[in-house]
């Protein structure tokens, strides 16, 4: 099955018309995307967009064999002119199949918003689904896995996870990024994004074979997420594991009674957090390390710190000297031990310190130094190192 991505952006388009931003005054030549429409083996159009019949033209296709337009969502503006003699574009009622002349099977997908997804099998059994901007699929029950998913992986990654949990998206599945919106920049931080979640953005024009083997973005297993405070370090490890099902999240750093400042951060966490995910509270991560299971992100390595150097005495000189030291090692040994031989993915978040003030007490410098060291450690096993700085991921390893 042959697909031609005639537009891959947003409704909008990108860059949005008069829109000053930076990501869409970024988005010129390649990056420059029309609104997504989908040709399907020169017989099937999935969106009707401006401008159709040109694209096509400029992929070196037609329109002239088209003998079904069926649209995703409902479009706002004015009506889309059809181009002369296609066929009336319509949507199909949820759940209902179409079997085209061409030999094409079409199945209507329920979402949860606004719209229709459509699983479009060819003549020859290949497997596609496509799905509108904003759009999930509500209610999935289990499936085979495609071979091909085209879907808004930036604005709905949980629909991502939704899939890979019903079985519709495998090891091999080709996910392709299209609705592409200017809330994500161009160029390689999108294609860095996307690929954290196991997908792919393609140029508009580009001609997919649906069931050729691609290979898919290999992720890393284990990723250390550094960054000062309020970098958006937290931010960018949610983002990396947006699109998987029934991640752990473990908080490190429980709760604090009477502390209200804290109670309102922990709780603007749980509000970012997918309903899906499971939280635990613990700083016993060897356990969760050592056993199979979904994903672990873990939030702080600074947090376990401290509570680690709690359990040892380490704040008190004497004690530290008396034999604290050595028992913080082997922690913090027995820990990064776990992360190396672990079969989980994991994500793990953590300080960045030592660039600014030393601080003023022997404590302070001993938290500051360990925490360095942990992270050194900590960033060794892992596949992938990533140090976000104004909310911007820098790649460090990976």
């Amino acid at each position: 099955m042959e697909l031609t991505l005639l537009g891959t952006g947003a409704p909008a388009g990108l860059p949005r018309p008069d829109c000053p931003c930076a990501a869409c005054a970024l988005a010129r030549g390649k990056d420059a995307r029309a609104a997504t429409a989908l040709l399907v083996d020169g017989a099937l159009l999935l969106d009707l967009t401006p401008g159709a019949a040109l694209a096509a033209a400029r992929a070196g296709h037609s329109l002239a064999g088209v003998r079904q337009v069926l649209l995703t969502h409902p479009h706002d503006g004015p009506a889309v002119e059809l181009p002369a003699g296609l066929p009336a574009a319509g949507r199909v009622p949820d759940g209902r199949r179409l079997t085209l002349i061409s030999g094409h099977r079409v199945l209507a997908v329920p979402l949860d918003s606004p719209g229709t997804g459509y699983e479009v099998t060819s003549p020859e059994g290949e497997r596609l689904l496509y799905l509108p901007p904003g759009g999930a699929p509500a209610g999935m029950a289990e499936v085979r896995p495609y071979d091909m998913v085209v879907a808004d992986v930036s604005g709905r990654p949980d629909a991502l996870a939704r899939l890979r949990a019903a079985g519709g998206i495998g090891p091999a599945t080709d996910v392709i990024a299209v609705h592409i919106d200017h809330d994500v920049p161009p160029g390689r931080e999108l294609e860095r994004r996307f690929a954290a979640l196991g997908a792919r953005a393609v140029p508009d024009g580009t001609t997919l074979i649906v069931g050729e083997y691609h290979a898919v973005p290999d992720l890393p297993r284990r990723t250390l997420v550094l960054g000062g405070a309020r970098s958006g370090k937290s931010v960018e490890a949610e983002r990396r594991l947006a699109g998987f099902p029934g991640v752990v999240y473990v908080a490190t750093g429980g709760g604090r009674d009477g502390d209200a400042e804290w109670a309102a951060r922990v709780g603007l966490h749980r509000e970012r957090r997918p309903a899906s995910w499971r939280t635990e509270e613990t700083c016993d991560l060897a356990p969760l390390l050592d056993e199979p299971g979904p994903p672990l992100l873990i939030d702080c390595l600074a947090l376990w710190l401290t509570d680690a150097m709690d359990r040892v005495d380490a704040w008190d000189d004497e004690k530290w000297a008396a034999g604290g030291e050595r028992a913080l090692r082997e922690r913090t040994e027995e820990l990064v031990a776990m992360v190396r031989s672990t079969a989980r993915t994991v994500v793990a978040v953590s300080n960045e310190v030592g660039s600014g003030v030393v601080p003023a007490t022997s404590s302070g410098r001993r938290f500051r130094d360990e925490l360095g060291r942990l992270n050194a450690a900590f960033a060794g096993e892992c596949e992938q190192v990533l140090l976000v700085v104004a909310g911007q991921a820098l790649t460090l390893r990976g």
